[in-house]
């Protein structure tokens, strides 16, 4: 990859979202915010190798962007009064702060999040337009056909132009009931960051994890005192806390077994800590924890050990327990018997395992975690098999390359 293909790779990866929000700042319509940034990323792949790589990426594409949206409403527009319109909406001043917050990603996020929207149709949508992911890495995030996530995305933006949804942060009355689905949209995002599925991008994207923490930071200041916002926040700062260590020089996975501990974020960690705390102090005085809340604290278990061996699995158990009542999702019990084979041993979990095999048989992770369990019972043969199912599915680079070389060292 030349240098001026490094520079828009890093401008998508930087600028996207920042564009697309701006231009539905100015215009009110998402499809034509998407379509007029994607012209000026394309223009960019033209100009940029002739012209040099602009100063400030961002500034040159959100007016390129611009320029591509007043000429298409132009280009599509058949009478006098649409140019006029065009005219006006390009040429106005900046609009007035809409929200709590002045930040026109923050304000996109609530906007593609509306109740109006169907549940999956606010986290397609918000992965798409905020998070910058193709359609193709949004499938695979749902375990759906690309064209089920295509008409999903269309229909979302359908919605919002026929519904006239504002493009605003909600009224401090309006933030509670309409936070949930926020948190749940980022923490999509955080977790494509975390392992990344596209085949043509790195393992672990930064990008994205950096962006789902400061949006929840942004949601933290929003809404002090919501436990879930701050659980979330946990869960992100002591899951990005282990990053640097998740994948070797070498490009392959690195397991939670495995990770230099003396690596881990210890900033990161402290902070993810003291949030995690403040929620067990108010989970004592009767406010029951959510599931991000939960989560957080299992994964401060995990950074509270030293090594593997100190890990006090009988209280991560108990935390999945007290999950599952919250979540009984497929996914949840899987992750649970991980922990249930560190107890119980891997035969009891793998039976825990092998019941949810028509509800996941379509996820790597079931396969790669059915694989390490008869592995460690001695089923080689099925274990290979297993193993070849879930490096058929796994789109992580680095997951894939762990998962191969275990399979390899099975006799």
């Amino acid at each position: 990859m030349s240098g001026t293909d490094e520079a828009v790779s890093r401008a998508h990866r930087a600028e996207w979202a920042r564009v697309v929000a701006a231009l539905t700042r100015r215009f009110g319509d998402l499809d034509l915010a998407e379509e007029a940034a994607a012209e000026a990323f394309a223009t960019a792949v033209q100009r940029w190798p002739e012209d040099g790589v602009p100063p400030n990426p961002g500034a040159w594409l959100t007016t390129t962007a611009n320029r591509k949206a007043i000429d298409r409403i132009r280009r599509e527009s058949k009478r006098d009064d649409k140019h006029r319109e065009a005219r006006m909406v390009y040429d106005r001043g900046a609009p007035e702060p809409l929200g709590a917050i002045d930040d026109d990603r923050l304000r996109l996020i609530f906007t593609c999040c509306h109740p109006a929207l169907a549940p999956q149709a606010r986290v397609a949508l918000t992965l798409r337009m905020v998070g910058g992911l193709t359609v193709a890495e949004i499938a695979r995030a749902f375990l759906v056909r690309e064209t089920t996530l295509e008409q999903r995305i269309t229909r979302a933006k359908a919605k919002i132009k026929a519904a006239r949804i504002p493009y605003r942060v909600p009224s401090a009355g309006d933030l509670p009931a309409r936070v949930g689905g926020v948190l749940a949209v980022l923490y999509l995002v955080f977790n494509e960051g975390y392992l990344a599925t596209g085949p043509g991008t790195d393992p672990v994207r930064l990008d994205l994890t950096a962006e789902a923490i400061r949006l929840t930071r942004l949601i933290r200041v929003l809404l002090p005192d919501d436990g879930e916002v701050a659980g979330l926040l946990a869960l992100m700062l002591l899951t990005e806390a282990r990053r640097t260590a998740r994948v070797s020089s070498g490009g392959e996975l690195v397991s939670l077994a495995e990770q230099d501990r003396g690596s881990w974020d210890a900033a990161l960690i402290a902070e993810g800590h003291r949030l995690v705390r403040e929620r067990l102090a108010a989970a004592a005085a009767g406010t029951p924890p959510g599931r991000y809340q939960i989560l957080a604290a299992i994964n401060a278990v995990h950074t509270s050990a030293r090594d593997v061996r100190d890990t006090d699995w009988s209280q991560i158990l108990a935390l999945y327990d007290r999950l599952v009542r919250l979540d009984p999702s497929p996914i949840v019990v899987l992750n649970r018997a991980v922990a249930l084979a560190e107890l119980d041993g891997p035969e009891v979990a793998l039976a825990a395992v092998d019941r949810l095999e028509p509800r996941l048989d379509g996820y790597h992770a079931y396969h790669a975690t059915r694989a390490d369990l008869l592995r460690r019972l001695g089923r080689g043969r099925e274990s290979r098999a297993a193993y070849d199912k879930a490096i058929a599915l796994a789109g992580n680079t680095a997951e894939t390359a762990y998962l191969t070389r275990r399979r390899d060292q099975l006799h």
